[in-house]
């Protein structure tokens, strides 16, 4: 069956292209998922054996995908898919738990609109790719989302916030920033004192923007700016969410 859907997603336009490879990806780490769960719960040698044949697919699956992606020929073509295969299937392999702890689910990120009183967003500059965002990050255990938002933007920023409401809640993956399964929950919070103090390892720059005056480099801004600047200047909305598709599988 998964066969016969891939067969059909692949079409001869660029565009539908993309897509069967984002496709192809998020088959590869469900396809992942599913056997290092099974291999986290299963007492039995021989379904172990079988789960981790699965694993070697979706790592298959998974550089396959990297090498129609890449756009320069670093080295021979298959030694390179085989090199990322082995990778993969290792640093699986190594994150598989027992019981409950081994079942398999997308990561949780949290990230955070800070607004001040006027109307400008709190944006920082990864100190990484160079790119500006809201303060984000991944969910820590003992924390709950809203205190992660408050940390993570005391930490990168040096702002203190309070959390006024949850804005949504987007599979990254399918959104085109994550390669794996990843939850982000996005808050809008109010800035409530603190001072501009970019992070020493994380953050390049950190600063207050008006939507008219944004970096040049802001990415995501056309799906969250809307909505974040609609919060800032109090306008309340339903959190937003990804829509369900038809047939669930499906990217589109």
């Amino acid at each position: 069956m998964i066969a016969a859907r891939c067969a059909n997603r692949f079409r001869p336009n660029v565009s539908d292209v993309t897509a069967s490879a984002r496709d192809l990806a998020r088959w590869s780490e469900s396809l992942a998922a599913i056997a290092r769960t099974g291999m986290g719960f299963t007492e039995s040698l021989y379904e172990r054996e079988r789960f981790e044949e699965v694993l070697h697919i979706a790592a298959d699956i998974k550089a396959a995908v990297n090498e129609i992606e890449r756009s320069d020929e670093l080295e021979d073509e298959a030694i390179a898919v085989r090199r990322e295969t082995d990778h993969f299937v290792q640093e699986w392999l190594e994150s598989i738990g027992e019981g409950v702890p081994g079942y398999v689910t997308p990561k949780v990120a949290v990230g955070a609109i800070v607004g001040n009183d006027a109307g400008e967003i709190l944006l920082v500059q990864r100190k990484d790719s160079g790119i500006w965002l809201y303060p984000t990050g991944w969910a820590d255990v003992g924390y709950s989302p809203a205190e992660v938002a408050v940390k993570e933007v005391s930490e990168e920023t040096g702002i203190d916030c309070e959390p006024l409401r949850l804005l949504g809640v987007v599979d990254g993956q399918r959104m085109g920033f994550s390669r794996f399964g990843m939850y982000m929950l996005l808050f809008h919070c109010s800035a409530t004192g603190g001072e501009l103090t970019p992070h020493p390892l994380e953050t390049a720059d950190v600063g207050w923007f008006a939507q008219d005056a944004l970096p040049e480099v802001t990415a995501g801004v056309q799906w969250w700016g809307p909505m974040a600047f609609q919060a800032i200047s109090g306008v309340e909305s339903p959190a937003t969410f990804d829509p369900v598709r038809s047939p669930v599988w499906r990217t589109d």
